[in-house]
């Protein structure tokens, strides 16, 4: 389940979506407060952002339900209770970002913790938490973290979305649309 680290996430090594323009089609990124109520903020990012950029509509849901996850999960997992996140890092601490290229759609959550993210271990679906990871690792097609550089700090968790080839036979732009494709959702490599 997930993989700890990629060479192609590799500017967020340092916590900062890539910038060349020849590489990301679209990319955006907020910082989000200390609390709760900035996991409905991300999902109102995530709208907001993914109207406006073209053929990612068809994975809305799934973006929106990961982004909830990997948030909660900074927010519940990778801020201390000692004393105050923001007075130990000068950094927001929590900060999504969303970056599009052609085919892919990753979204990555940049939180305080050194601690690496780890899946519950229970079977018991019916609990009422405690399943973040599973739903991340059943909606993305792939998943990851690593270790920010040491002068920021914390973590970054992504998840990656394979997004339909422009001009595919499947594609947004042909008549078929993106449903109906035969592509595997797990792909071997991200």
């Amino acid at each position: 389940m997930g993989t700890n680290g990629s060479t192609m996430l590799e500017p967020l090594r340092q916590g900062l979506p890539p910038l060349d323009p020849a590489a990301v089609s679209n990319a955006a990124s907020c910082a989000l407060p200390a609390r709760f109520e900035a996991v409905r903020e991300a999902r109102q990012f995530t709208r907001r952002t993914l109207d406006q950029w073209d053929d990612v509509a068809d994975r809305f849901d799934d973006v929106c339900l990961v982004v909830s996850e990997l948030v909660t999960n900074a927010l519940r997992h990778g801020l201390s209770s000692e004393g105050s996140t923001q007075d130990r890092h000068p950094h927001p601490p929590v900060r999504l970002h969303l970056m599009r290229w052609t085919e892919r759609l990753v979204c990555a959550v940049r939180d305080p913790s050194h601690d690496s993210p780890l899946p519950r271990e229970s079977e018991d679906f019916s609990a009422e938490s405690g399943r973040g990871l599973f739903l991340v690792d059943s909606f993305a097609d792939s998943w990851g973290w690593h270790p920010l550089s040491s002068n920021l700090g914390g973590k970054v968790v992504w998840a990656l979305f394979r997004l339909p080839a422009p001009h595919s036979p499947n594609g947004p732009h042909s008549p078929n649309g993106p449903h109906g494709s035969n592509t595997p959702h797990r792909p071997n490599t991200p």
